[in-house]
């Protein structure tokens, strides 16, 4: 873990050095560096990319697509030599095969059970809609595992500020979530959440 003074002169304001490290399918190609890891989770098109190039101001780092389900590998990004983002295939697409969802699933599921400088999940939702099964099925696998998480409810732009509140009253209910994980409104759009986003990821370094 970062010490507060370690935590403190990290400004989220003034992220130069980020790198794609690797795009790994196997832990023998993980990063080596022990620096702290953050996943990112969702369905596929509610958003991560966005979610990535926003927080460390680049418009493209994170590639976005039109084609739902592309992100096949974990893809690992470097900030600032201090931290790790961790780009986890979407799940919930239906084009995608069964024999692809189920490999997927077990690279997942082996990256986020096993994998000791993983620090939280930042599980990405639709502030306007419900979780869906798989988003709750995420939850539910991860605090099985003990594994903190951190609900990013973005596209909040979308609806009036009024709504908020109830909407991330009707998440934290549907995804039966535990005291001490956070959800944060969020919109890349917007440029709304950033900081207090930044501020659970550095509470956790």
């Amino acid at each position: 873990m970062m010490n507060e003074e370690s935590q403190n002169d990290f400004n989220i304001t003034k992220i130069h050095n980020v790198e794609m490290v690797i795009s790994a399918v196997k832990p023998e190609q993980y990063p080596e560096d022990g620096l702290p890891e953050f996943a990112l989770a969702g369905r596929s098109n509610v958003g991560k990319s966005s979610f990535i190039n926003r927080m460390i101001n680049r418009k493209s780092m994170a590639r976005t697509s039109s084609k739902p389900g592309k992100t096949q590998t974990l893809n690992f990004y470097k900030i600032e030599e201090r931290l790790f983002f961790v780009d986890v295939p979407g799940y919930g697409y239906a084009k995608v095969s069964k024999s692809e969802r189920a490999a997927w699933g077990k690279m997942i599921e082996q990256y986020i059970t096993t994998r000791e400088p993983l620090r939280a999940v930042v599980l990405i939702v639709d502030l306007r809609h419900n979780p869906t099964a798989d988003d709750m099925m995420m939850y539910d696998f991860l605090k099985h595992y003990n594994i903190p998480c951190i609900v990013i409810a973005t596209k909040a732009d979308k609806i009036p500020k009024g709504k908020w509140d109830k909407h991330k009253s009707i998440i934290k209910k549907k995804l039966d979530m535990v005291k001490g994980d956070p959800i944060i409104t969020f919109s890349s759009e917007k440029s709304l959440g950033i900081e207090e986003a930044w501020a659970e990821i550095k509470k956790r370094m």
